[in-house]
């Protein structure tokens, strides 16, 4: 039988963890704002992140999910650094990344509220209330895997350019220490494993600690075997890098 104290430190290492992941795109923005320019960074990743975290909070508001304060708290923060994040990416696209990132926002608005308009008519019949709340957490668990996997769109560039310039490396790693810890507390966690919502959450940080070894699998070989993987600002050594549950 797994202690409690273990499940807690391994839950509290998650937290930590998953601040992290929030925290890491910063080096890429970084290099943005000294350059004044996006250059072939791609938003998916923090637009993704952010329908992610947005559908958490919603999912953990008291009317929805009664002992879900956790999910508002942290995908909260989410939702303010992708938003940071996005700000400065639409400051420093050009005209053209502007108007493609303004169509993936705008159908990312109307899907979040689509989502938020079905569950809130469906709430008023109390004999559908749990599985329309089972509905919801299925597909939190969904965009949770999505945005483990959306740096992998990244791929096509690098293997063009046969350098990781322009690959997050360091979401990439937070990526995957953020599934692998959530995957261990998932599996040791009675919970996780007989509840359908837990199982759910477990398979989509599962394939987060995937997507994520895969993308430093990928990371390593091309920085090993690529041609142009010094960067062009000399003086920058942070290299670039979207609940978490």
């Amino acid at each position: 039988m797994t202690s409690a104290s273990l499940i807690n430190t391994v839950g509290a290492i998650g937290n930590v963890i998953s601040f992290v992941l929030f925290f890491s795109p910063a080096p890429t923005f970084y290099k943005i704002i000294k350059k004044k320019d996006v250059e072939e960074f791609k938003p998916d990743p923090y637009l993704v992140t952010l329908l992610n975290c947005a559908i958490w909070v919603f999912y953990g508001m008291p009317y929805v999910q009664p002992h879900g304060i956790y999910f508002v708290i942290v995908d909260g923060s989410g939702l303010v650094f992708q938003f940071v994040y996005l700000t400065i990416f639409y400051v420093y696209a050009n005209n053209k990344g502007k108007k493609k990132f303004l169509l993936y926002l705008l159908i990312e608005i109307i899907f979040f509220a689509v989502i938020v308009l079905i569950t809130m008519l469906a709430l008023h019949d109390t004999t559908k209330r749990s599985s329309v709340v089972g509905i919801l957490g299925i597909l939190c668990a969904i965009f949770n895997a999505l945005m483990y996997v959306s740096p992998l769109t990244i791929m096509t560039k690098v293997v063009k350019t046969n350098s990781v310039k322009y690959m997050p490396f360091c979401l990439s790693l937070a990526i995957f220490l953020d599934g692998l810890v959530w995957t261990i507390n998932a599996l040791i966690t009675p919970f996780a494993l007989t509840h359908p919502f837990g199982i759910y959450v477990m398979i989509s940080t599962s394939i987060g600690a995937i997507s994520g070894l895969v993308q430093l699998i990928l990371y390593a070989y091309y920085w090993c075997m690529g041609e142009n993987n010094v960067d062009d600002d000399a003086e920058h050594v942070l290299n670039p890098v979207v609940v978490a549950v």
